[in-house]
């Protein structure tokens, strides 16, 4: 009678955890190289819709696509807040999503989005220097080098910019300040934000910021309308019908896909691998945008801008890969 065959010799545990770090690495960075590339196309999107219609309605439009988005992971799991969580959650979602959006885009509708994405590519250098001043973290002279070369190439592009573009758009000072004042105000959302993340998951704050600042958008739109028969000032009409479906697909790609999705994304890929690692994809974002622009909507940049762009760029690049792992607080898009 011949002996039991041995059982086969379970793996090493160690091997097993390696493997499925690696597996979960490797996703989360997939989950955020897909976040930074529909990101990229935002403002591209953006511009679409901006041709119908008006910026106030633009945005309004794409948080109603996002709020239906976003919905799922509300149902998903019920938080409660506390009273200071819920003041410090509605002043956040106002500089999060209308003082942010409203800005961002009415610079948008003055300047180009070639010019748009490239200052949105100075925001990982924003947020270390953000991180240094109010978030008591240090920064070492090459962080501090990287944060003054992106600045100088911000400045390349708002002032070196080619004003003579062939296309429909052209850039203009008015509206590089603008979006690059969005981005200062997005910093100050991050900051507020940061307090609710110590106690929530980053999907929970996300949606219920979106979820605000969509109510917050309504109000600011329809207030005029309701209050038109008292200040008898004329309000704009809600535009609808004539709203081609180049627009409406525009609108809903923007709201689900560049804003609900995007941070949904970024927000699981982040906790998979090193913050400091997937940072480099925020980079995509500009690089993508200034492309789109160029090829698809006949839009050109001077040589400065180039040169500027391409500061930005390197700046975030070499501040995101240098193995700092301070988490990076969520950001909207």
């Amino acid at each position: 009678m011949s002996e039991p065959a041995a059982p086969a010799p379970n793996p090493e545990p160690g091997n097993a955890n390696r493997l499925g770090r690696r597996r979960f690495s490797l996703l989360g960075y997939g989950a955020c190289a897909l976040a930074g590339t529909l990101w990229g196309t935002g403002f591209f999107f953006g511009r679409l819709a901006l041709n119908e219609m008006s910026v106030k309605y633009m945005v309004l439009y794409r948080f109603l696509f996002a709020s239906l988005g976003i919905l799922p992971v509300v149902f998903a799991r019920r938080v409660r807040f506390t009273a200071a969580e819920t003041r410090l959650l509605l002043l956040a979602a106002a500089f999060g999503v209308p003082v942010q959006f409203l800005v961002q885009f009415h610079g948008l509708a003055l300047t180009t989005v070639s010019h748009a994405s490239l200052m949105v590519g100075g925001m990982p250098v924003l947020l270390a220097g953000a991180a240094a001043l109010f978030a008591g973290e240090s920064l070492d002279w090459f962080s501090w080098l990287a944060l003054c070369g992106s600045t100088v190439g911000a400045a390349l592009v708002v002032l070196g910019g080619n004003r003579a573009t062939t296309g429909r758009e052209t850039p203009s000072l008015a509206g590089d300040l603008l979006v690059i004042t969005s981005l200062l105000t997005a910093l100050v959302w991050i900051l507020l934000s940061k307090k609710l993340l110590e106690t929530h998951s980053a999907p929970i704050v996300t949606a219920y910021t979106i979820l605000s600042g969509t109510a917050m958008l309504l109000v600011w739109d329809f207030a005029p309308m309701l209050l038109a028969p008292l200040t008898r000032q004329p309000a704009d009409p809600l535009p609808f019908a004539h709203i081609s479906l180049t627009a409406w697909t525009a609108l809903a790609i923007s709201g689900l896909l560049c804003t609900a999705a995007t941070t949904l994304l970024w927000n699981w890929g982040i906790h998979q691998v090193p913050a400091s690692r997937a940072g480099v994809f925020l980079n995509i974002e500009p690089a993508l945008g200034s492309i789109l622009g160029v090829e698809l909507l006949g839009e050109r940049l001077g040589p400065y801008a180039w040169l500027g762009g391409a500061l930005i760029l390197a700046a975030a690049v070499a501040l995101t890969t240098r193995g700092n792992e301070t988490e990076p607080p969520i950001i909207l898009e």
